[in-house]
């Protein structure tokens, strides 16, 4: 067996070289995992608003392993800007930061927990397979060896996992749908539906900003329950209609506006051109389409979340696939859209909105 000759790099005047990004990329498991066990044991919950000692958090989150090492845990947190800190392991007193205070309590509306608590569940492990799933182009979820779509038919029968998958898709969500409500003028429409709208989080948000509006929220019949009652809980039960359907197969409700939140990301080209065109037949003459997802920017160099999203779209499902403003378009002009605008929401999500 021949092995390569290494040679010495030629020390170059003025430059300077630094392994700090890799090796912190290379071994960025770490920090999600030390985040993603704090959001498992309900740590922010349990530091909402009060400061406590590392002791008393060892005995709150039953945790058996040594105090000192529950230190190592906490002063991680502090270190990555998740808790703040006064005072030195037994003198210490911790509390959350304010993004985690706003964004993890699992108490607060403002919650997204629940996309960190799947990935901890499920995509963590399954990103362990990401080389297999480039060199074959196949799944690496629970359908792997089974059928592409068995995680979805069992998904759907769970009731348990089922409001689990919906915590996570509106968790994400959240804040780019307040800021599609803030932002887009909806003044000039009275009708949406929200297509594969889950458990109605982008409708309630909606209507609550704007009164006047009426919604549908369009889902898989097995997501209804989840919906009418989220909607009751913001007593919106008569602006807000839940039907159930498949928007691949069935026709899509009848609305001014159409939306889709995080639902073109998960189809292979055909389909996202399918649905697409449904929405062009369904929509008035005047009608709107709004597409939110994390939009790659045109150039493929910026947003690496849409594009890892986009690598999450091969594990979940093959052949899907994230996209940038220019594939959107082409689909949309082929479809008959006659104007396109992007709207940014927060972080790497934004809002395609298509005139008919």
């Amino acid at each position: 067996m021949q092995h390569a000759t290494l040679q010495a790099e030629k020390i170059v005047p003025g430059t300077h070289h630094d392994a700090s990004r890799i090796m912190q990329i290379g071994m960025g498991f770490w920090a999600s995992k030390v985040l993603l066990a704090a959001v498992k044991f309900r740590l922010f919950t349990v530091l909402a608003n009060r400061a406590l000692r590392g002791s008393q958090i060892k005995e709150i989150l039953k945790l058996q392993t040594t105090l000192r090492h529950v230190y190592d845990w906490l002063d991680t947190l502090v270190s990555l800007g998740f808790l703040k800190r006064e005072g030195v392991l037994d003198d210490a007193l911790y509390t959350n930061s304010p993004d985690a205070n706003y964004f993890l309590d699992q108490n607060k509306l403002s919650y997204l927990g629940g996309i960190l608590e799947m990935s901890n569940n499920r995509l963590y492990r399954f990103w362990g397979n990401l080389e297999e799933a480039l060199q074959t182009g196949l799944p690496q979820n629970e359908s792997k060896g089974h059928g592409n779509m068995q995680f979805f038919e069992e998904l759907y029968t769970d009731p348990v996992r089922l409001q689990e998958f919906m915590d996570a898709m509106s968790g994400i969500q959240q804040n780019n749908f307040l800021a599609l409500a803030a932002k887009f003028n909806f003044s000039e429409y009275s009708t949406m539906a929200d297509v594969g709208g889950a458990d109605a989080s982008l409708c309630i948000q909606v209507c609550r900003r704007h009164p006047h509006l009426r919604c549908i929220n369009f889902d898989l019949p097995a997501v209804a329950p989840l919906a009418t009652r989220k909607i009751s809980q913001y007593n919106l039960n008569n602006r807000i209609e839940v039907i159930g359907g498949d928007f691949m197969i069935d026709p899509l409700p009848e609305a001014q506006v159409i939306t889709m939140g995080n639902i073109l990301h998960g189809l292979n080209e055909a389909n996202k051109e399918l649905l697409i065109n449904k929405a062009y037949d369904t929509l008035p003459s005047d009608g709107v389409l709004i597409v939110i997802e994390n939009i790659i920017d045109n150039d493929r160099r910026q947003n690496s979340f849409g594009l890892m999203m986009s690598l999450n779209m091969l594990i979940e499902n093959g052949e899907a696939f994230d996209y940038t403003m220019n594939d959107f378009e082409g689909w949309a002009r082929k479809a008959g859209f006659r104007e396109l605008s992007i709207m940014p929401l927060t972080g790497p999500a934004s809002a395609i909105i298509a005139y008919k």
